[in-house]
């Protein structure tokens, strides 16, 4: 049974640091394409992050420079560092593997001042 248990939004002002952290089991996590989405009301899920391997990312365009994905293939973990978050980040978090077969729960992120 594959599992991915995010963990890590919550309320930050503009300008503010905030990361998120995915756990996955159940899968080949090593081999596996792992990525983080989010969704406001209204809208489609979309995609923020993606990482294929060690070192392999690629950003929705309105995040690059300021978002990092990161993952640890030993504990099983994909992690997305936010940095110089903006009102227009606010969202729920998805955390997803192998695209959008598997999801997590999901985490709000608020930026508000």
């Amino acid at each position: 049974q594959v599992q991915l248990v995010e963990s890590g939004g919550g309320l930050v002002q503009p300008g503010g640091s905030l990361r998120l952290s995915c756990i996955a089991s159940g899968i080949p996590f090593e081999i596996t394409t792992m990525g983080w989405y989010r969704q406001t009301p209204g809208k489609e899920r979309e995609l923020v992050a993606t990482s294929v391997g060690i070192g392999i990312s690629s950003y929705a365009d309105s995040v690059k420079g300021r978002f990092t994905i990161i993952r640890d293939n030993v504990k099983s973990t994909v992690s997305l560092q936010m940095n110089n978050l903006k009102p227009e980040d606010t969202a729920v978090y998805y955390c997803a593997a192998r695209g959008r077969e598997y999801w997590g729960q999901g985490t709000q992120v608020t930026v508000s001042s």
